[in-house]
């Protein structure tokens, strides 16, 4: 598996495009989560890593409080990073307390592309999930999206 990971990265770093990694938080050792992530997600400045905030397969789900923890753990251990979270529209609106997202906030929420129904702000959008996932970003400028 590590090594489709550096070559995917490899891939899309030779492409000139943005890296990020993704990690599912589950409920639990935050700390644990932080360094397993981290170990395996390449450690260069300006890479991308998203929390993914949701419903587990076990009908769990991380805090609002861990969610927290574990983006401010992310940013202390990678402060060259950008700590993004991803989270549904009912999460954001209901589950949260805190409208705490790191970086920048990932919402899905499945309507017009760019036009999610939160007040927050946030930096990406996935609007549908068919035939599979896609996204639009809020950024003005490529330079911006690197920055």
């Amino acid at each position: 598996m590590r090594s489709r990971l550096a070559a995917q990265t490899r891939t899309a770093r030779d492409a000139g495009l943005v890296v990020g990694f993704y990690h599912f938080l589950w409920p639990g050792n935050l700390t644990a989560q932080a360094e397993y992530f981290l170990a395996k997600a390449p450690e260069r400045a300006g890479d991308i890593l998203a929390v993914g905030w949701e419903t587990t397969g076990e009908g769990t789900r991380a805090s609002n409080a861990e969610k927290d923890r574990f983006i401010r753990k992310l940013k202390e251990l990678r402060p060259d990073h950008r700590v993004v979270l991803y989270c549904n529209r009912d999460f954001w609106l209901t589950v949260d307390r805190t409208s705490y997202a790191g970086d920048a906030l990932w919402i899905a929420d499945y309507v017009t592309a760019g036009k999610p129904r939160v007040k927050a702000k946030w930096r990406f959008h996935q609007y549908t999930d068919r035939p599979h996932d896609k996204n639009v970003a809020a950024f003005d400028t490529e330079a911006a999206l690197r920055e």
